[in-house]
């Protein structure tokens, strides 16, 4: 690797960091202003506080780290740009792609540090923040999908309760059908079921079951039946930010436990994982850009790339949450939603390039 490799991918890293030792803090800053009051309400210490903002780094740097990428190779290569060092570079007769080459090195090391980060490192934070938010700050903020919850537990069992209490850990209007093919094998009904976790049992109130044996009906009515069932009333309604707590492989096995019972939720569990990988990839496509951007002399200077560069990152943002808010609202495709900015910019990286090769 030449000299001039070095040098580029030293200051790309080095310029990086910077970006995020300016940037983070002041957010951490911005946060801790807005949520002070509710911090003295519930009489936090500053160890607590401090742990919730070490997970507060980890989660808002990963979502933010690509637009911090970005400017920072922006600024860089502006200086190089004013100080006349790109014009001797391609005069001394390297291509405009061979400059570019370990602008990419740099940003595919930083997509390889995203990829492990997002897989492993970031979930464990995202549970202790969102746990963190959810019963200091936004308190009120629904967090689980608790009314009309539909699951199939098994290829022939489904059940249904109209409302779920996660603080009783109790389902409401609770149904349970067991199917032998498309025949009915029995119907459950009760008004309410519950976890008595103290003797490991579930507690159905106003117990009905109807059950069809030779094609005889029996009928079993309860006021009150302790019983074990096969199911996790905790499981019916995971947490909604469940998804981004878990690691690569964990991940991958609630996904496909979520999908074979049939979750309201799967979209955001599938498109969850396709920003995993996603999330990374874009650290190359802005890379590219901002290179394009910024790469030769004009009137307007630094200044001028920067602004053009924070236009570029808030479309892409932009681009980023309508697609976000279509998986959520819609039956939309997730792995199109996580993909289509960073195809979009992909395009614009090939255009941009063949314009700054010019």
């Amino acid at each position: 690797m030449k000299t001039l490799d070095l040098y580029i991918i030293k200051n790309y890293f080095k310029t990086l960091i910077v970006m995020l030792t300016m940037f983070i803090p002041i957010s951490v800053l911005v946060d801790l202003s807005q949520n002070i009051d509710k911090f003295k309400q519930h009489d936090l210490s500053f160890n607590e506080i401090l742990i919730h903002y070490y997970d507060f780094v980890w989660v808002f740097g990963y979502m933010l780290f690509p637009i911090f990428l970005f400017l920072s190779v922006i600024w860089f290569t502006s200086k190089l740009a004013m100080n006349s060092e790109i014009i001797a570079i391609l005069s001394s007769g390297i291509s405009f792609y061979r400059f570019l080459f370990p602008f990419v090195i740099s940003a595919c090391i930083v997509t390889v540090i995203a990829f492990f980060s997002s897989m492993f490192f970031v979930p464990n934070a995202s549970k202790k923040y969102n746990d963190f938010e959810y019963k200091f700050i936004n308190k009120s903020k629904k967090i689980r999908k608790t009314e009309n919850i539909y699951k199939q537990i098994s290829d022939d069992d489904f059940i249904y309760v109209s409302n779920y209490n996660s603080n009783r850990n109790i389902g409401y209007n609770f149904a349970w059908e067991s199917f032998d093919g498309n025949k009915l094998k029995y119907k459950i009904n009760a008004q309410n079921i519950r976890w008595i976790e103290k003797d490991t049992i579930h507690r159905l109130t106003n117990f009905f079951e109807r059950k069809i044996i030779n094609n005889k009906e029996i009928i079993r009515f309860k006021k009150r039946l302790d019983t074990l069932l096969p199911i996790d009333l905790e499981s019916i309604s995971p947490t909604i930010y469940k998804a981004q707590t878990l690691n690569f492989f964990e991940l991958n096995e609630f996904i496909d436990f979520e999908n074979k019972n049939g979750s309201p939720l799967i979209n955001q569990h599938l498109f969850e994982r396709n920003k995993r990988w996603s999330i990374p990839v874009s650290a190359l496509i802005l890379t590219i850009i901002a290179v394009a951007v910024s790469s030769f002399k004009k009137r307007g200077g630094i200044g001028l790339n920067l602004a053009v560069g924070i236009i570029i990152a808030f479309i892409y943002i932009f681009f980023d949450k309508i697609f976000e808010v279509m998986v959520e609202k819609s039956n939309f495709t997730p792995w199109i939603a996580a993909w289509t900015p960073n195809f979009i910019f992909f395009l614009i990286s090939i255009y941009m390039l063949k314009n700054a090769k010019k």
